[in-house]
């Protein structure tokens, strides 16, 4: 069973950037589809980003274009999530998943992480 370990969380201002790690426990990393949702309060969790096993292919929700990058080291078994011109409604627990690999983009995810919290004060 894969263990994933989310940091990189903080409070930061509007207009700034943050870069979320997530590391997973062991080498079978490399054969997941890893993901990134969040959850905001008092609100459901959502889809932020996917990435295929090689990095090559990539998918994000439509609030995360065009400022949020995801990217991965196999070798470094980390997935990250590179959030640019950060926004207040992007305050959330931020978490990362993986899916053994069935369909593209995954509709099921088997291991979670426990989250990092991510706050954007105006």
């Amino acid at each position: 069973q894969v263990q994933l370990v989310e940091s990189g969380g903080g409070l930061v201002q509007a207009g700034d950037s943050l870069r979320l790690s997530c590391t997973a426990s062991e080498r079978t990393f490399s054969t997941y589809f890893m993901g990134w949702f969040r959850q905001a309060p008092g609100k459901e969790r959502e889809f932020v980003a996917v990435i295929g096993q090689n990095g090559g292919t990539t998918n994000y929700a439509d609030s995360a274009k065009g400022r949020f990058t995801i990217s991965r080291d196999n070798a470094k078994i980390t997935v990250y999530l590179q959030m640019n011109s950060l926004k207040p409604e992007d305050t959330a627990v931020y978490y990362c998943a993986a899916a053994v690999p069935r369909t593209w983009p995954p509709v099921r995810y088997d291991y979670w992480g426990q989250g990092t919290q991510v706050t954007v004060s105006s």
